[in-house]
């Protein structure tokens, strides 16, 4: 049983490793700004309301954890296409010291196909839109993976195709080197059931895979 802290455990791909998560026996802490979970959560999940960005938060939330799942995610709008997105990397500068002051040493982190040195694999059709649509959000992606590349946390950063809800297919691809990687549609479940095998394999390894069911 692993100790698992799950930042953005209230929805989208954060849900869906809690779910992961306690069908496997995990003993997992849902942090959200409204602490809010699903009453047909089961197992043991508990839900902590927190800021990712308030350092006094994520202390009180990493007490008695083994590792953490960096799931954050911005609602989609106007603002988020036309104005500058800082919460990744915000909520990783707030989390790196933290993490390294609980003597928590390992950290999985959504971000997502596109973002660090996979945005070069993204093809010319889909380029353009793109970066109309995407750019302010996996420009911070990007600081985000960056910070924690150097940090010294045993670290796995997984970089999602297009996001569905739909159930676990348990065949999706995992593209580790940097001539595989394509974008793609995967499902949120099946991202999650990779995230938690990894932390139940102990292999974070430093890897940043990209993973996807449907090429696109």
């Amino acid at each position: 049983m692993t100790r698992i802290l799950v930042m953005g455990g209230s929805q989208g791909i954060g849900l869906a490793v809690c779910r992961a998560a306690v069908a496997k026996g995990h003993r997992v802490r849902a942090m959200s700004r409204n602490g809010r979970l699903p009453a047909d959560i089961g197992g043991d999940c508990e839900a902590f309301i927190g800021d990712a960005r308030n350092a006094d938060d994520v202390i009180r939330a990493l007490t008695g954890i083994d590792v953490v799942v960096q799931a954050l995610g911005v609602p989609p709008s106007l603002d988020f296409i036309l104005k500058p997105v800082t919460l990744f990397s915000e909520a990783t500068r707030v989390l790196l010291p933290a993490m390294t002051k609980a003597g928590v040493g390992k950290l999985v982190a959504v971000t997502g196909f596109g973002a660090g040195d996979s945005h070069g694999a993204i093809n010319i059709l889909q380029r353009l839109p793109f970066r109309l649509i995407f750019k302010n959000a996996y420009d911070d992606k990007s600081i985000q993976e960056a910070l924690i590349a150097v940090s010294e946390l045993e670290w796995l950063i997984v970089r999602p195709g297009v996001l569905m809800n739909c159930p676990s297919s348990g065949n999706y691809q995992v593209l580790t080197r940097a001539s595989e990687w394509r974008n793609g549609i995967v499902a949120r479940a099946d991202v999650a059931d990779f995230i938690v095998q990894r932390i139940e394999a102990n292999t974070l390894n430093r890897e940043k895979p990209v993973i996807i069911r449907y090429p696109l």
